[in-house]
């Protein structure tokens, strides 16, 4: 077997592995069995790659995406290696050149989708000729609890059956102990060694803001008018707010919108422009970036709550790949848990919808409109009922795709999974409101066996004084005495809920977000930690958090020096109504004149940005500063539709052409 080093350096160009590489290579071009649990940017490629060239023979690669396997397969041949794939995207004869290279020797790596694997006949196919070694790439999709679960992929255990004399690595950037435990028994690996490990990026700081919907974009906007912020992924929650998003942002600096419903040729060519720097931020969905590689991203931007930590951890490690320091802003609110409910309530139905299809089922074959018919439910539902039957052995299809029963019992597992996902949406709600390094937070949340534990030290806990968004301030009288009672309490007795030290200490006198404030600084302050803590309750998991004096709080509870970390003012002040639930006064009449100077003004600024003038202030917010005249920029602020970024770039202008009355310079 050639020397491994001698193939880094040959093969690959490379004279030092990176990190963890080397111990996975050597497994495995040994014979042994992985999983290989590494962040994404951490060459996991190469961990596949150099062992199956030094085994000899055909390295068989399952991955998901074609996007994917087309850009490894390019990289490969750009090394020199002999790397080809089969895929939906390519036609029939280039399919059967590739088998017949597989089969003559003439390839280092095939890539196939998963999907590939259950055509008849094509397992039997590859088995003709044992791979050198078979890797699976993205293997949370095996997996029930992982955040991207493929059907497909749950079956490669069974399909890979046959061609199991070769070493088999599964590989992913994300899965909790939970994941890896079930890939594991999914592909049959009782003796695989598992690397899990290289998941803290201390290069990245990540900062959690709690900021209303409405004032997301503007804030996202402030920051990456900032150029040392670009290039940048944003990713939103769906695909109107990605396309909306990339609109606004569009007018300041190069921006593409992507999502899956977008045209692929669409799609491809704004993953191409974002790669060679023709965008410089890319608005997406959570469709865009499995297999992106653009080392100089400088900030990943989450417009939302994510839907898991694993998915979450993911997205912001397309951050700062060439190890230069990086920024990962999450903005989220109450509402974001919402909206993940909603969604969670069509993907999962009911159990009792799910019965009500299943009872609808026998032994004679139906077509899904049929199954509708009979059980009374939406077609949307019945659709999504069919699909989780399946998964969960409930549901047959044949061939013709008509549906019979299938075996009972299936009520556990969709139960289970069903929970699972409510319990991913509790665990990244948990994340935004937890007290403790954020990097450190993840790493643990992963299972790193090879992590220092210490804090990251770049993080809005670690490093407070250099967040982008939150304010640091100095806490009031009133509030530094709160902190001193809790610091009091756990003197009494140290680690304790933190719901019940709310309940005993403070509640009456502040609200819960208020004491989460307190705790916050606190922690920070390194006088409290704060830690997970959970219990079983009539079958359900109950999780909360406990905290515990350190060294410092003991010593002493002056909290005089303690800073609160407070959420940004960005949307602006509101107007309210007037006491006793009277609506608001009616405008005054606006002074023609000034309506047209301001008409002027903002067309001269539109045109100078080659944009709509709607961009600059649309009518409504026009009239109404017409009509009420402010004469400061709080005044200005107080008129619905004025927010501070629009007050800070035009405010001076506004207020000039008010001032000036009749005839205000368009140009001031």
């Amino acid at each position: 077997m050639p020397d491994l080093r001698h193939l880094l350096r040959e093969r690959f160009g490379l004279e030092e592995f990176r990190p963890f590489q080397e111990t996975v290579c050597r497994a495995l071009a040994d014979g042994a069995d992985a999983l290989l649990v590494m962040p994404t940017g951490a060459g996991k490629s190469l961990c596949y790659q150099l062992p199956a060239l030094a085994r000899g023979g055909t390295g068989l690669v399952i991955s998901p995406l074609i996007a994917l396997m087309e850009d490894q397969v390019a990289q490969l041949q750009g090394r020199g290696l002999r790397a080809e794939r089969i895929h939906s995207g390519r036609d029939r004869g280039e399919s059967r050149e590739v088998c017949r290279a597989y089969l003559a020797g003439d390839l280092d790596f095939l890539f196939v989708a998963p999907e590939r694997l259950g055509v008849p006949g094509f397992v039997e196919f590859l088995a003709r000729k044992t791979p050198a070694l078979i890797a699976v790439d993205e293997a949370h999709c095996i997996s029930q609890w992982g955040h991207d679960f493929r059907p497909d992929y749950r079956k490669l255990g069974a399909r890979l059956a046959e061609l199991r004399g070769a070493p088999l690595i599964a590989m992913t950037a994300t899965a909790t102990p939970l994941v890896q435990r079930d890939i594991l028994q999914q592909l049959e690996l009782p003796e695989a060694q598992a690397f899990i490990h290289g998941f803290r990026r201390d290069n990245i700081g990540i900062e959690l803001v709690e900021l209303n919907p409405g004032a997301r974009t503007e804030a996202i906007l402030g920051l990456l008018t900032d150029c040392s912020m670009r290039p940048a992924i944003v990713y939103a929650p769906t695909r109107k707010g990605a396309d909306q998003m990339a609109s606004d942002l569009s007018l300041s600096f190069p921006t593409a919108a992507y999502h899956a419903g977008m045209p692929a040729s669409r799609r491809d060519a704004v993953q191409s422009g974002f790669l060679s720097g023709r965008f410089e931020v890319v608005v997406a969905t959570i469709a865009f970036g499995m297999g992106i590689d653009k080392a100089n991203v400088r900030t990943v931007v989450h417009a939302a709550l994510p839907a898991s930590v694993e998915g979450y951890y993911q997205e912001i490690g397309r951050a700062g790949r060439d190890g230069l320091p990086s920024r990962a802003l999450l903005l989220h609110g109450w509402i974001d848990r919402r909206t993940h409910e909603f969604f969670l309530k069509r993907d999962y139905p009911d159990q009792a919808d799910m019965q009500r299809v299943f009872v609808s089922l026998d032994e004679t074959p139906r077509e899904p409109a049929e199954v509708t018919a009979r059980s009374g439910l939406p077609a949307e539902t019945i659709d999504t009922a069919l699909e989780k039957l399946w998964i969960h052995g409930g549901a047959v299809f044949d061939a013709d795709q008509r549906v019979v029963r299938g075996k009972g019992g299936w009520e556990r597992g969709y139960v289970l999974q069903r929970e699972h996902k409510v319990g991913q949406l509790d665990l990244v709600s948990s994340f935004t409101q937890g007290h403790q390094c954020r990097m450190l937070h993840l790493v643990r949340h992963f299972g790193d066996r090879e992590d220092s534990g210490e804090r990251c030290g770049h993080c809005d806990v670690c490093a407070p004084d250099a967040t982008l968004l939150l304010r640091r301030e100095p806490a009031a009288g009133y509030e530094i005495v709160a902190m001193e009672r809790i610091l009091e309490g756990l003197g009494r007795q140290n680690d304790q809920a933190t719901g019940r030290m709310f309940r005993e200490l403070l509640e009456g006198q502040f609200k819960r977000d208020e004491f989460e404030l307190f705790l916050t600084a606190l922690a920070r302050a390194g006088k409290i930690t704060i830690h997970e803590d959970a219990f079983e309750k009539d079958g359900s998991l109950i999780r909360f958090q406990r905290a515990r004096l350190t060294a410092d709080g003991a010593a002493a509870a002056d909290c005089t020096n303690v800073a609160l970390i407070r959420q940004p003012a960005i949307a602006g002040k509101k107007r309210t109504k007037k006491r006793g639930g009277k609506p608001e006064q009616p405008l005054p009449d606006a002074a023609p004149e000034l309506v047209e100077a301001l008409t002027r003004w903002r067309l001269h600024e539109a045109r100078q940005r080659e944009a709509p003038a709607f961009t600059i202030l649309n009518n409504a917010t026009l009239q109404r500063i017409a009509a009420l005249r402010p004469d400061s920029e709080d005044k200005l602020l107080e008129i619905k539709g004025i927010g501070p970024a629009l007050a800070k770039r035009h405010g001076s202008a506004i207020l000039e052409i008010v001032a000036g009355g009749p005839g205000g310079s368009p140009d001031a």
